[in-house]
């Protein structure tokens, strides 16, 4: 048991290094958060410099307004062609004209373009307008005449002025740079926030968790190994205080284990040594029972029968304690024929009824040699227990059954012997504990219960009474593999 302790401590022990950077959750976390901002980020960036367009064409718009209401006031013909250059430089327009009742008047004018390339009305811009606006003049714009035209503030008249885009995206280019740095900053920030505040709450309880498993696995009998789990009430809470109750009973069984193992080398050694001497013993008495003597002959039975229970005692111990029970090696297997080899563990000079009642032609899924193993085992008790009874006018018949429910197999091994005492019902497959006789091991019961789990069925006692015994033993076929279920459809198409 210690050196498949020390051999399992190997790989744990190799285990033991730090989770590269690149790879750790903490890098994770801050790679996502970032990401995950600059997507949001992004969600609100167009609307943004939509808004921002609009917002410059409206004041543009509201200059020019307020231009022309001073120049309707007077009289536009006043104005020098250099003073109209210098509005129109101060605005970055071509041309100022006013709309009033239907009739339109060109108010300032300078190199009139021979055609506009996009009409832009203020008063009529929906939200996807904006944003199609806007991508349009961030990637198509810089070298296209615009027409902006609309009222400003309370007034009903229409102004429209002509104008150049290349400010206009200079400007939206220079506020989309301004904007994208800022959610940069905001993102880099929030995921430090966020990194920090995940890594206090879960990344380091989540280390310590991990540190806590590998630090017991390398030393599991060392009680200081054991993880003190926090005040928490959350998931991390809950997993400390499981892990912490999980590597105490580990470190019980474990305890437990190592005494079972080392009393277990002990007892196989006496018990070795004591089969020697009862071997001996036997054969004395076996002596003794050829004397003609009446009162030799009145105790040497019984002291034959009390040598063969504890040689037979001393053999289970040392079968059961070096037993190493291989995966069962399973395929199809007739029952019928496996039952009937069973007849002569029953013994025809027992006076027991053998009935092998398996329909010819049953086939189960097992492993031959444990399953042979398992019905010896039930079928030995059985008969045990049946000519143990002092009232030989008792019917004593052993049935063996079979049947099948789709891909379970249940085999029933029923007696009509004294029924399980209590005793043994309360430990059954309890190895040592369950025996259903006196002087007997339960060593058959624990190891069959044991075979058949390894087939991943149930060993189970169906009933027990006076005159009706039954087990039950229940095990499922193998699901076949796709490729053969795929196969088999194919051929029955």
């Amino acid at each position: 048991m210690t050196e498949n302790l020390q051999s399992g401590q190997d790989e744990p022990m190799s285990a033991r290094h730090t989770v590269p950077l690149a790879r750790g959750l903490s890098t994770k976390l801050l790679l996502l958060t970032v990401i995950f901002v600059l997507l949001a980020e992004t969600l609100i960036f167009l609307p943004s410099v939509a808004s921002y367009r609009v917002s410059w064409l409206r004041d543009r718009l509201a200059t020019a307004a307020a231009v022309s209401i001073v120049l309707v006031q007077g009289d536009p013909a006043d104005l020098s062609r250099e003073a109209q250059d210098d509005v129109l430089t101060a605005i970055g327009a071509r041309a100022i004209a006013v709309s009033d009742g239907g009739v339109s008047r060109l108010l300032v004018v300078a190199d009139m373009p021979p055609e506009v390339d996009t009409h832009i009305d203020m008063a009529n811009v929906g939200m996807f307008g904006e944003v199609a606006g806007a991508l349009d003049t961030l990637l198509y714009g810089g070298d296209r005449m615009l027409r902006v035209y609309g009222p400003a503030g309370d007034d009903a008249r229409e102004f429209e002025l002509i104008m150049p885009d290349n400010a206009l995206r200079a400007a939206m280019l220079t506020y989309a740079r301004n904007v994208a740095l800022l959610s940069l900053l905001i993102s880099v920030f929030a995921a430090m926030l966020v990194y920090a505040a995940m890594d206090r709450i879960m990344v380091r309880p989540m280390r310590r968790l991990a540190q806590s498993m590998l630090d017991f696995s390398a030393a599991p009998d060392d009680p200081a190994r054991v993880i003190t789990p926090a005040a928490r009430a959350d998931e991390i809470g809950f997993a400390e205080r499981e892990l912490s109750h999980m590597q105490e009973r580990l470190q019980k069984m474990l305890a437990e284990r190592r005494h079972l193992a080392d009393l277990g080398l002990a007892v196989s050694k006496i018990n070795h040594d004591m089969r020697n001497m009862l071997a001996s013993a036997q054969l004395i008495s076996d002596r003794l029972s050829m004397s003609k003597d009446p009162t030799v002959q009145s105790f040497a039975p019984r002291l034959l029968r009390a040598l063969d229970r504890a040689v037979s005692y001393s053999e289970g111990v040392l079968a059961y304690g070096r037993t190493q029970e291989p995966l069962p090696a399973r395929r199809l297997v007739n029952l019928h024929p496996l039952v009937e080899d069973l007849r002569d563990i029953a013994g025809a000079d027992s006076g027991v009824d053998f009935v092998n009642a398996v329909p010819s032609g049953f086939e189960i899924d097992a492993d031959p040699d444990q399953l042979f193993r398992v019905l010896t085992n039930l079928v030995r008790n059985a008969v045990q227990a049946m000519i143990a009874e002092a009232e030989r006018i008792n019917v004593q018949r052993l049935t063996v059954s079979a049947e099948r429910q789709g891909g379970v197999c249940r085999i029933m091994v029923s007696d009509t012997g004294p029924g399980l005492p209590p005793r043994a019902r309360e430990n059954l497959f309890s190895a040592f504990r369950g025996g259903a006789r006196q002087g007997g091991t339960g060593l058959g019961l624990a190891i069959a219960h044991e075979l058949v789990r390894a087939h991943g069925g149930v060993l189970e006692l169906v009933a027990s009474e006076s005159g009706h015994t039954t087990f039950a033993i229940t095990i499922t076929d193998r699901p076949l593999p796709f490729s053969r279920t795929a196969e088999g459809a194919r051929k029955r198409g």
